[in-house]
Order: C-alpha cells, then structure tokens, then sequence
C-alpha cells in the first residue's frame, strides 16, 4: 500500500507544488470574477437608470465581488505561508469562500434572467 510508507522528499514537494498551483488558481480565479461583477454591477445600474425598474441583483453581485475578493486575498496569503499546515487551512477555507461565490453568482444571474424583485 503506497499509503503504509511515509512520503518522500519529492512526494512532499510534489504536493505541495499541487497545493500551490490550486491555491494560485483561486487567487487568478477570483480576481478575475471581481472584474466580472464589477462590471455587470456597472451594466445593472444603466439599466436601473435608464428603466427606472429596481433589482436587487447588484446588490447581490456587491456581496459577491466582496466573497471573490476575500477568497483572493486567502489564496494568496496562502501562498505566501511558510507553515503548510497554515497553508493548508487557507487553502481551505479560500476554496470554501470560492465556492460560496459561485453559488451566489449563480442566484444572481437567476434574479437578473427572471428579473425577480
């Protein structure tokens, strides 16, 4: 069983190049999603203004690019931690807050498709 051994050298260095690389994609992921709400918030408020029909739905997307860009700065604290087992817990915890964003984006765009007030 490759698990009854303890990890090598490179194994260990392996993993942590894995750990790193999600961790680098969370934080490029969810600066970029930060952009992506900022402009559609932009987009909303024309609409809103030029209709004058109120949604809550750039409400929605603030509390997102808030969540994207909280998500951001633990990827990268992560990979700015020495400690792995630090690192590992802000890994964590930056996946979970990712994740809850793009749930929420996924609420927000059902508002903004079906204009639920």
């Amino acid at each position: 069983m490759p698990y009854d051994r303890p990890l090598t050298e490179t194994e260990r260095a392996q993993g942590r190049t894995l750990e790193a690389d999600l961790c680098l994609h969370i934080f490029t992921a969810s600066a970029a999603l930060v952009g992506v709400c900022l402009t559609v918030i932009g987009l909303i408020r024309v609409v809103i203004a030029t209709t004058k029909v109120g949604t809550v739905a750039d409400d929605l997307l603030a509390g997102d690019a808030t969540l994207f860009m909280v998500a951001c700065l633990l990827a990268y604290w992560a990979l700015r931690a020495r400690n792995v087992r630090r690192m590992h817990r802000l890994e964590r915890i930056a996946d979970a807050i990712f994740l809850v964003g793009l749930m929420l984006m996924t609420v927000t765009c059902s508002v903004v498709t079906w204009a639920i007030l």
